[in-house]
């Protein structure tokens, strides 16, 4: 509970040894779902076959639906949203909790590859907020899809098998970096030299054997002749032999996947951290991996469903995408995509009729399920202390977000942050109070303004993370299962 802070007290201190090899199993599980889903897209498709392996069944297999029917939608490989039909009137509010299943990152531009020098890179645009500094000299692994013109969808993961390559973005040694380290942090590494190094071994295609004939027979004491040849190498064979390495790595690629460098137009190819997903300290207490905003909140939240049966008040899930970039677009939270998802839950259910999807939302709740900031005390400075979401105190409550002056912030009602309070005190679900962050220190947002614009009642509440946005970020074993049970306590009200 909220006392948790008040009396210093770590979470650890209030459950016994086999709560706490619950809650080491429950995080083996999570960093095996980590390691499988790096991407929205590989995170949506490992939530799919876990729904589907607990009963749930996809929207269009249902032509009716009954209290205790178990449904989902999968909206362009990016989101999915899942149902369990609860017994009261639809009508009278449904109780949802919402994450968000994309991570910053780097992606590819369309048209990435090119060579410079004797190297050849991948030209990235980088995705969500981010220190560029942090994603360099790391180990990096490509993961995506590559879409042909004629529609032929090719999946690609390389970096993450111990076999497979993986990718570096270089850096200036200290040597030789003297006017890079009078720089601030913002300026030391450009986005633009964000680029990915992925080969250096040149092909044989402008080998003196390889020339073509004509150029063979040509007269070169003849001044036109030369004028020619120039004029060919130029335009030609000289852009050719320059871009030996570029051409051996689209061999490779077009031997493995079939393609040809235009198919990078109609292509999403991210690049994460090859990292895995590990238990993390001598005690073993936290979990150490990419993408934990807010892949930690998807997994306790995606739990906490799967083991909702016939509740009271229907029960939703959703994984939203884009939002570390203002959840625009058709597969963002500010699309229609979700609202006609419920309104088709009203249809077959038999009760649909004009205005009932708002009156649905005015009477519905909802728990923002995203990370919080925790206090980092070699980083105090920036926290309200009495205000701040500490590691291992239990899931974090955040009434309100926003930056400074509490912009772009979805601010709970203080009757509805009560109801919140009293669920998980009676579920002993321990829990804190926060803040992201003194007022003037800086500020972020969730998905939860939006749904409050449809006229939901919600509140941000989500796992303390340290070192948040950055390629492996740091979370409590105890917080993630504290999550999952307030997600429970939550759906079963």
């Amino acid at each position: 509970m909220s006392k948790l802070f008040k009396e210093n007290k770590s979470g650890w201190e209030t459950i016994d040894e086999s709560k706490k090899k619950e809650i080491f199993k429950f995080a083996d599980d999570y960093m095996d779902f980590l390691n499988k889903s790096k991407t929205e897209r590989e995170i949506i498709s490992s939530a799919e076959t876990l729904a589907r392996e607990n009963g749930f069944k996809s929207l269009n297999e249902y032509s009716e639906l009954h209290p205790g029917d178990k449904v989902y939608y999968v909206n362009r490989a990016k989101n999915i949203y899942l149902a369990v039909i609860g017994k009261n009137d639809i009508e009278d509010g449904i109780n949802i909790i919402g994450a968000h299943a994309d991570s910053p990152r780097l992606d590819l531009k369309p048209s990435p590859l090119f060579q410079k020098g004797d190297l050849t890179y991948f030209n990235t645009h980088y995705y969500g907020g981010i220190k560029k500094y942090q994603w360099t000299t790391i180990p990096l692994a490509i993961h995506g899809v590559i879409v042909k013109e004629n529609g032929e969808k090719i999946t690609v993961s390389i970096g993450e098998n111990d076999n497979d390559p993986v990718f570096v973005i270089t850096d200036l040694l200290p040597h030789l970096a003297k006017d890079q380290m009078q720089k601030k942090l913002t300026e030391a590494i450009e986005g633009e030299k964000l680029d990915l190094v992925i080969g250096n071994i040149p092909s044989n295609k402008c080998d003196e054997n390889d020339n073509p004939k004509e150029l063979n027979s040509l007269d070169l004491n003849s001044q036109e002749n030369k004028l020619n040849l120039k004029v060919k190498d130029d335009n030609i064979e000289q852009k050719k032999c320059t871009e030996k390495i570029k051409e051996n790595i689209m061999k490779i690629l077009n031997e493995k996947y079939d393609i040809t460098e235009e198919d990078f137009e109609s292509s999403e190819l991210e690049i994460v951290p090859a990292f895995k997903a590990r238990t993390a300290g001598l005690d073993r207490s936290m979990v150490a991996a990419y993408g934990q905003d807010d892949k930690s909140c998807v997994y306790s939240s995606l739990r906490a469903m799967l083991s909702i049966e016939n509740p009271e008040r229907t029960a939703v899930c959703l994984f939203s995408d884009k939002e570390e970039i203002g959840s625009m677009g058709n597969t963002g939270m500010q699309s229609h995509v979700f609202d006609t998802f419920i309104a088709e839950l009203l249809n077959k259910l038999r009760v649909n009729r004009p205005n009932l999807l708002d009156e649905v939302f005015c009477n519905s709740r909802m728990l923002s399920a995203d990370v919080d900031a925790a206090m980092d005390p070699l980083y105090a400075e920036v926290s309200d202390i009495t205000n701040a979401g500490f590691i291992s105190h239990g899931v974090s409550v955040n009434k309100y977000t926003g930056a400074r002056g509490k912009y772009d912030s979805s601010d709970a009602n203080a009757e509805y942050v009560a109801y919140v309070r009293k669920i998980f005190n009676e579920n002993n679900v321990k829990y804190q109070f926060s803040e992201l962050g003194k007022v003037d220190q800086g500020g972020g947002g969730t998905i939860a303004y939006i749904l409050a614009n449809k006229g939901v009642d919600v509140i941000d509440c989500g796992i303390p993370v340290l070192s948040m946005h950055s390629p492996y970020e740091l979370t409590s074993k105890f917080d993630i299962y504290s999550a999952f049970e307030a997600y429970k306590a939550f759906f079963n009200n």
